[in-house]
């Protein structure tokens, strides 16, 4: 298994936007680059940063000091904090590639990304990380939903050669679906939401004719839906705690700082849970 990515200081990375595109109507593709990159690097599949952005009608722009604005400004006007995680990163040609969902003019990132421009500068933090596919297993498991696409697409680069894979993704609906590169002996099921986030993945997953064996799973996206996997995947699977890979990246209801800061708790309650259901 990989060890959890080292920490780096927290000074932020400056990225300039290289180019934009809309591989489906509600997800705008950022390509990131320039010289504030130097260095970046990741192992993981599952890596991820964090933009640094202004709010809407601060008074500054990328390149900041976080502690000057912070001291500066009141805290409606700090940066927030966004986390993405990385669709690709290409060492040689220094691009980092990030996928952004869009719900109109809703959020913050989802507005900036579409709005972006080639030349455009942003900061980010990271990148973490702690998930890569495992080459000892008899066959892989990834599910999630937008959010967790791009590491799921990462992950499908990374698996080892005729390894067995099922792969589930929820997305709104068929025109949100990508093209993948999916190897041989991967099964690919797009599911389309139905009723609350979470809840069409959760029963495709129960649902379906898993293979036997050992397993690496990887299940990532809304709070709710990867809580009740996972209690699917340790207690009736018996899937060993160390070959899954687990994490709400947002919570239904929850605003970023409003997840981030309750996430500790809510995942201790879970492994809580999780500990008596397996007992």
């Amino acid at each position: 298994m990989a060890d959890q990515a080292p920490r780096r200081p927290r000074s932020p990375w400056l990225a300039t936007v290289l180019r934009t595109s809309r591989p489906t109507p509600h997800l705008v593709r950022v390509v990131l680059g320039g010289k504030g990159l130097a260095g970046f690097t990741s192992a993981f599949t599952d890596a991820y940063v964090k933009l640094v952005l202004p709010p809407s009608g601060a008074p500054y722009a990328a390149p900041f000091d976080m502690e000057a604005v912070q001291a500066e400004h009141p805290r409606e006007l700090w940066p927030c904090l966004r986390t993405y995680t990385v669709r690709a990163w290409d060492a040689v040609a220094g691009e980092l590639v990030i996928d952004v969902v869009v719900h109109g003019d809703e959020g913050l990132a989802g507005p900036w990304a579409v709005a972006a421009r080639p030349g455009d500068l942003v900061q980010l933090l990271g990148p973490g990380g702690a998930y890569a596919p495992s080459g000892d297993v008899d066959w892989h498991l990834l599910a999630g939903d937008e959010t967790a696409l791009p590491a799921i697409a990462a992950s499908l680069d990374r698996l080892p050669a005729g390894v067995v894979a099922r792969v589930f993704v929820e997305v709104a609906d068929a025109a949100e679906e990508q093209p993948l590169a999916v190897p041989p002996g991967v099964e690919l099921t797009w599911v389309h939401r139905a009723g609350l986030p979470g809840e069409a993945l959760v029963a495709a997953v129960r649902e379906a004719a898993l293979p036997a064996g050992s397993v690496h799973a990887f299940v990532h996206g809304e709070a709710g839906s990867v809580r009740e996997l996972r209690r699917f995947l340790r207690a009736e699977r018996l899937v060993p705690r160390e070959r899954l890979s687990a994490s709400g990246y947002w919570r239904l209801g929850r605003t970023d700082e409003g997840w981030r800061a309750e996430k500790a708790e809510w995942n201790a309650a879970v492994e809580a849970d999780e500990r008596a259901a397996v007992a």
